[in-house]
């Protein structure tokens, strides 16, 4: 049995080594085909990376360059949001993503944050999922150093001092926490998406027979609400809301 481990045990690692290397190969043929202008096959290549369980967002960022060069704006629009999830404050990413945006027929006015909102969400995005992850792992690390000085120390006035500031660190290390596990399940959660119909119309309720309410078109954000069946509640940037079937869609 113990044998038997052992050889499980290294079978596993060389997997994992055979897979990066597998994935680092497969993205140097991608960035080669990209360059090369064959883009189509660059797209097919982060396809079979993504496949293989690997996402960051250089590689959603590549393709959404590749279909960007392709003209096909809704789709490098997606891949552009997804690559944002990921790493929110990258300029590269966002700069493209507002030249994709700008091709699109739609222009939806944003409704405009109240300040403190304006203010958490720049603070919130400061850093990534894993970036919020290790902040964390440094605070517990400097909380439990106050913690041994705290229960090391004969003197009371010591004690005192190293409790309070270990207990601060604690409120911090616990909020901290708390935004990188928000970071991570907005990261994995689907509520938003990418309009892939030429024009389509939103209804009033989840059925065709229901009243028009607007005309969106392809490329435009949507913000997930609701569902029902095969119908998505939608709201859109200023704030209009209705019915849209999910086919006409795709999640970011």
């Amino acid at each position: 049995m113990k044998r038997f481990l052992i050889i499980l045990f290294i079978f596993g690692l060389s997997k994992a080594g055979f897979s990066l290397t597998s994935n680092d190969s497969l993205v140097s043929m991608a960035m080669n085909q990209y360059n090369e202008g064959a883009y189509n096959d660059a797209i097919s290549t982060y396809d079979q990376i993504i496949a293989n369980g690997y996402e960051s967002s250089e590689i959603y960022y590549n393709k959404a360059n590749a279909y960007f060069k392709l003209n096909d704006i809704p789709s490098a629009i997606l891949f552009y949001e997804k690559a944002r999830k990921l790493n929110p404050k990258d300029e590269d990413i966002l700069y493209n993503l507002n030249v994709a945006n700008s091709r699109i027929v739609d222009n939806i006015e944003q409704v405009p944050d109240i300040f403190l909102k304006v203010w958490w969400n720049n603070f919130y995005n400061m850093f990534s999922a894993n970036d919020w992850a290790k902040i964390t792992i440094g605070l517990f690390m400097i909380t439990l150093f106050f913690a041994a000085i705290y229960f090391l120390s004969n003197r009371r006035f010591t004690k005192k001092i190293f409790f309070t500031i270990g207990s601060l660190f604690l409120i911090v290390t616990i909020f901290s926490f708390v935004l990188s596990y928000q970071k991570f399940y907005y990261s994995i959660e689907h509520k938003e998406a990418i309009v892939f119909q030429p024009t389509i119309t939103v209804k009033s309720s989840p059925n065709n027979n229901s009243v028009d309410l607007f005309v969106i078109h392809e490329g435009s954000k949507v913000y997930i609400t609701d569902e029902l069946d095969n119908w998505y509640e939608i709201r859109i940037a200023n704030g209009s809301i209705g019915w849209l079937p999910k086919s006409a869609t795709q999640l970011i």
